[in-house]
């Protein structure tokens, strides 16, 4: 701090109470590193509720001082910047050195809830992982990943979030010239699958147990004095991933890249690229440019998430068990066990959504749910509004339902006679459902269309009034309301078909 600013400078000055566990333990696993300042930098959106949460003084980050520290101008004290080394499954094929390319741990902080969150940069500049890239972000990618991060957040899913979003003043090259932007991400942590497929790339037992006790007592602290905690490690790792994807797939969320360097170790969604939400149901869905195959489509994902804990499982083989056949086949009991744990979680996901308990019998609720999407992909119904209009039919009406629906069918009508009988067999109140239905089954989702035109709007003319209109929207989805009715309307059919979204922070 200079000693010639005024107490009123001095007092707007942020202060980051900064804990970095990462660079104190995990030497050898990262790099130091010091981010590239941003010539002209321009405070774009502040997460004001986000700053509260992590104790930080919002009034102070949106002044000159919080400024230059989320930048990169000047790194605020306390600060230990690294880039993390991780390797990964790209598209299922082995990368052995991945690492932070564009993205920069400053460092973390415990928030008011006593929770240790990583305070990271993306778009910061080159780092020894750029691997030829230049390391910076681009406009439209950085407000959508803290768009989306949000709305994650509303609908109750673990994300990593945004608590800032900045211009920085320099045009970056794509496949044209792009504005340049900087995203401040708060995370539980940058943990990933990646992570621990450097470590045991290593082929050193003592690098990887420590990484696995890092790991253990910063997420799964009741782990630390368990027997066999290495493969309870594994084995609660894949329950969290479980409960993640049933939600994903419980909101029609394509995240559009699973590699294992986008799988955390916490369960926190993680890297916003080319992701997307459904609109006519379909699990073949897949919006990514760059997935050509249809590997990360919609209804891949749970076991895409099994494959990728497989490759997790195989980090740890050395901890769990001294013998290599025993480690197999004891590390492979957990991973097995993965679509149980996911179908019970997606069930309990679909009954919620349905407006049902948990008291029948699974299979036939199952049965029941399967049959309800079977519906809506043969129709190409609006997955949202499906279950939206569902909530209205437990309240008596159902003509918003079956106005979804082609005129004349019958299909409807019979699979909610089904789910009358089902709910009245349970003593299921009608308004009582219906209210608990509103409450998780969302109005409003960033539909793929509005997002394009915020993005599109911030980008062309600077003009960010779209993107925050949008926001304030997707921040409030269970509660509809007449002034919104626009946002919650799907794109036109051709537009849908054509949509396709791309990496590129």
């Amino acid at each position: 701090m200079s000693t010639t600013d005024s107490p009123a400078e001095q007092a707007a000055e942020p202060r980051f109470a900064f804990d970095n566990s990462y660079a104190r333990a995990l030497d050898g696993f990262y790099v130091p590193w010091q981010p590239r300042p941003a010539p002209a930098p321009r405070l774009l959106r502040l997460n004001r509720e986000l700053a509260d949460e992590l104790g930080l003084d919002a009034e102070a980050l949106a002044g000159p001082h919080g400024l230059a520290m989320l930048s990169g101008q000047r790194v605020p004290d306390g600060a230990e910047p690294l880039a993390q080394a991780y390797a990964g499954h790209q598209f299922g094929g082995y990368s052995p050195q991945l690492g932070d390319g564009r993205a920069l741990l400053l460092g973390e902080l415990i928030d008011r809830n006593g929770r240790r969150r990583d305070i990271a940069f993306k778009g910061s500049g080159r780092t020894p992982f750029s691997r030829g890239g230049d390391g910076k972000a681009v406009l439209g990618p950085v407000l959508r990943e803290y768009l989306i991060g949000e709305a994650m957040q509303a609908f109750g899913i673990p994300t990593t979030r945004a608590l800032a979003a900045l211009a920085t003043g320099e045009t970056v090259m794509r496949d044209a010239p792009l504005p340049g932007a900087l995203l401040v991400r708060v995370a539980a942590s940058h943990l990933r699958v990646g992570t621990f497929q450097f470590v045991a790339a290593q082929r050193d037992p003592d690098a990887i147990r420590r990484l696995a006790d890092y790991s253990i007592n910063r997420h799964y602290p009741d782990l630390a004095d368990a027997d066999d905690r290495y493969l309870a490690l594994l084995r609660a790792v894949s329950e969290r991933q479980a409960a993640l994807i049933a939600q994903w797939m419980g909101v029609g969320f394509i995240h559009g890249v699973m590699n294992t360097d986008n799988m955390t170790i916490s369960g926190e969604t993680i890297d916003y690229g080319p992701c997307a939400f459904l609109e006519a149901y379909d699990p073949q869905t897949v919006f990514s440019s760059i997935d050509a195959q249809g590997r990360y489509a919609f209804g891949n994902q749970p076991a895409i998430a099994q494959w990728n804990l497989a490759r997790f499982a195989e980090t740890l083989l050395a901890l769990i068990d001294d013998s290599a056949d025993r480690a197999v086949e004891r590390a492979s009991e957990v991973v097995n066990a993965f679509p149980a744990h996911y179908q019970q979680q997606a069930l309990a996901v679909m009954r919620a959504k349905l407006g049902l308990d948990d008291g029948a019998d699974a299979a036939a609720d199952q049965s029941l749910a399967e049959d309800f999407l079977g519906l809506l992909q043969r129709r190409d119904v609006d997955f949202t509004l499906a279950f939206r209009r569902l909530g209205d039919a437990a309240a008596g009406n159902d003509a918003p339902l079956t106005a979804l629906f082609p005129a004349a069918d019958s299909a409807p009508a019979d699979w909610l006679a089904r789910w009358r009988q089902r709910s009245a067999a349970a003593g299921i109140d009608g308004d009582e459902q219906a209210a608990a239905m509103a409450r998780v089954n969302p109005i409003y989702i960033p539909r793929n269309h509005l997002v394009e035109a915020a993005l599109s709007a911030a980008v062309a003319d600077d003009d960010l009034a779209p993107f925050e209109r949008l926001l304030a929207v997707a921040r409030r989805p269970f509660d509809e309301r007449d002034a919104d009715a626009a946002f919650a309307e799907p794109a036109a059919p051709e537009q849908t078909a054509g949509y396709r979204t791309f990496c590129g922070t």
